[in-house]
């Protein structure tokens, strides 16, 4: 879409930007709905809860009101629910704040306001018992709002929030962004843009500290500049973005995936100029449509759809609980052995790579002695003790990072987390590892369970790319099994080894 043939568009677009002000700007529209509905389906659940005749129905079974519930303060019911619609409007009155959100975050936090309302009634009718709401009841109210306000509000979001959103271009570089609002086949309603792009100082230096257009191209005028992209959260909170395409010149950790990562959190859209497509984990052909396969292309920001996002958190939930439960006991001796080996802490802390490029610290058993560090993969000096030896063998030293899987920092299976430092040598090896940052790291992988490391670095890439595209379930549970096996033929070969040495040092 040429920017000239979209003038009225872009002016149309402003006026439904600007501050949100107007009443029928969607924002506003889904604040009224959102609230409406909240108060409305609150009341229609207490009153179907709170029914004479389903009061009747359930005492008779003795499934939802006992006598000894109401304990003869029948006439406070009324009270009761009142008190509860009340407590339960205020405690999910968060999601109606006009924000996009995935499903899976709209389900989570509404369930997060209900387990507070739970235990706020509950505090209230132990204090009070005229406003005890009896329990079963309570379980009834909190299951069915919590089946039905994710339901309400992530359809709200999809038919107010989505539509008729627009286009916004980010970057530091107005031709860039100029080039970008061309190809762009939606509505443009704007552009961030900060000037830091050194390849370009004649433009750094036209553009006016007070928000004005010098130096910027006559066709990129028409379109209003929302801010800098460190206003990128804020200007995505209050405008109807459907769609974000970021015209960078690199695709850095900084900028780029920063970009990426505020966009995932808003659930918007990414589109990018096809110059970029190695670095990122792009759509399938068929969901591109066939006006943008020439210069932009859409980025696949979720490479795991609700279902199995959900199914993954359960088993990483699950895994690490019950890992952390049972490595307890040897936790404590391993420390004991690594202070004894060798002077040092007992934890090492590395900063590694997550999603979008962001770091998080990784805790492992000490397994060398404390002296500096090589980035380069295979270049590490020998510096292995004997302890270390040992829990490398049977890869006890991993323990500590079940912690950061239950946190939800990592996963159990996805790519390994590489060393921040190492990294900068592989990305300038393959500008293609930065697709492995479109999903959390794991514990174990598909490289892993194939003795792949960093040292062969392209082979370690196609494997965590396949685990990427084939990720599922079932995959993950095979390759977990495969996993605890190899572990388990390691100790077991260890300890031949040791009995072996054992029988060959002993008499003749």
């Amino acid at each position: 879409m040429a920017a000239d043939a979209e003038s009225n568009t872009g002016s149309s677009s402003r006026l439904s930007l600007g501050s949100g002000g107007s009443v029928r700007h969607p924002k506003n529209v889904y604040r009224v709905l959102s609230g409406a509905g909240l108060v409305g389906i609150t009341a229609l659940t207490l009153g179907v809860v709170g029914l004479a005749e389903v009061r009747g129905a359930f005492d008779r079974h003795g499934l939802l009101w006992h006598a000894s519930d109401v304990g003869g303060h029948s006439g406070d019911l009324a009270t009761m629910l009142a008190l509860t619609g009340v407590v339960t409007v205020l405690a999910t009155l968060s999601l109606c704040k006009p924000q996009p959100r995935r499903i899976l975050d709209t389900v989570t936090e509404t369930v997060r306001s209900l387990l507070v309302v739970t235990a706020a009634l509950a505090t209230a009718g132990y204090f009070d018992y005229t406003l005890r709401l009896p329990r079963a009841a309570l379980l009834a109210t909190v299951a069915i709002l919590s089946v039905a306000l994710p339901l309400w509000f992530a359809a709200l979001q999809h038919w107010q929030l989505k539509r008729s959103g627009g286009t916004l271009v980010v970057g530091n570089n107005p031709k860039r962004i100029e080039a970008a609002v061309q190809a762009a086949a939606e509505p443009v309603v704007g552009y961030a843009f900060s000037p830091t792009d050194t390849r370009d100082r004649a433009a750094e230096d036209g553009v006016g500290t007070d928000g004005g257009h010098a130096g910027i191209p006559e066709k990129l005028t028409q379109y209003e500049c929302l801010g800098g992209l460190s206003r990128l959260d804020d200007i995505l909170q209050r405008s109807n973005v459907e769609t974000v395409i970021p015209a960078l010149p690199q695709t850095d950790r900084a900028e780029f995936f920063g970009v990426l990562e505020t966009c995932h959190e808003h659930d918007v859209n990414v589109e990018i100029l096809t110059e970029h497509n190695e670095s990122v984990l792009v759509k399938e052909e068929g969901a591109i449509s066939a006006e943008r396969t020439k210069r932009l292309i859409g980025i696949n920001m979720e490479p795991l759809d609700l279902q199995n996002r959900i199914t993954k958190r359960l088993f990483d939930l699950a895994f690490a609980s019950v890992g952390l439960a049972v490595t307890l006991v040897v936790s404590v001796p391993i420390a004991v052995a690594i202070k004894v080996d060798s002077p040092g802490p007992v934890f090492y802390r590395q900063e590694r790579t997550t999603q979008f490029g962001d770091t998080f610290p990784v805790y492992k058993f000490r397994s060398m002695r404390p002296e500096g560090e090589s980035a380069a993969p295979g270049e590490e000096a020998d510096r292995v003790t004997r302890v270390g030896r040992f829990l490398r063998r049977t890869h006890l030293d991993e323990l500590p990072q079940l912690w950061a899987i239950f946190t939800g920092q990592m996963s159990v299976v996805g790519p390994r987390a590489a060393w921040t430092a190492e990294e900068e040598f592989l990305q300038h090896e393959m500008e293609t590892w930065k697709k492995r940052w479109f999903v959390k790291p794991g514990l174990t992988g598909l490289a892993q369970i194939n003795e792949v490391s960093s040292e062969n670095s392209r082979a370690k890439l196609q494997y965590d790319l396949t685990y990427i595209r084939n990720q599922s379930f079932w995959f993950d549970v095979k390759i977990v099994v495969r996993q605890v096996w190899m572990v388990f033929t390691d100790c077991l070969r260890l300890a031949r080894r040791r009995l072996a040495d054992r029988l060959g040092d002993g008499p003749a």
